[in-house]
């Protein structure tokens, strides 16, 4: 394994243990058996770090399926099911972030430098379902980009939830779980 994975290991863990904001480089740098300065060598900042820890160790996120490829509700549900999964695991790392106003408005600045936020996913999910409306796949008076934000969000909520009642090791819902939110949505979705 290379260095910079061995890192990025060490990142998620040391990130979801104490949280991104008591996270240090030096606390990373030792966690994954190297110096600080080998870290500064494959990384800008700590703020870099942080957002491929997102990206390549967290589960995917992909929000969109391709439209007019397999059905709606099943695209759907992958959706919910990785939504729920990548939020249940975000938690423990966001927590102290979210609790720190200053760290808090230098992440979303962090965020905003990448191109990422909690706004991407919600935006390519209407987007997606924009284009099966385009296909007739999805109600013509259907509110997209309302039904991406309540299914984004109903998944933020139950990855919360499940971390709150069960800790940073619990265990990744069950795709029934992801099913259950997605069906509620359908009526108004579908034509």
């Amino acid at each position: 394994m290379s260095a910079r994975e061995r890192i990025l290991d060490a990142a998620a863990d040391v990130m979801r243990e104490r949280g991104v904001a008591r996270a240090t480089t030096k606390e990373i740098a030792r966690a994954a058996g190297y110096s600080e300065a080998l870290l500064y060598k494959h990384f800008r900042d700590k703020d870099e770090l942080m957002m491929l820890v997102l990206k390549e160790r967290m589960p995917a996120f992909t929000v969109t399926g391709e439209p007019g490829r397999g059905t709606v509700e099943s695209n759907l549900v992958a959706v919910a099911h990785n939504g729920l999964r990548f939020y249940r695991r975000a938690f423990p790392m966001m927590a102290s972030m979210v609790a720190q106003p200053p760290l808090m408005a230098a992440t979303r600045e962090s965020l905003r430098k990448y191109g990422a936020g909690p706004h991407v996913p919600v935006r390519q999910l209407a987007e997606y379902l924009d284009a099966e409306r385009g296909l007739g796949r999805v109600a013509a008076d259907a509110d997209t980009a309302a039904a991406a934000a309540l299914l984004l969000g109903a998944c933020f909520q139950q990855g919360f939830l499940r971390y709150f009642a069960e800790g940073a090791a619990a265990a990744d819902p069950p795709e029934s779980d992801a099913r259950d939110l997605v069906r509620p949505l359908l009526p108004s979705l579908l034509p």
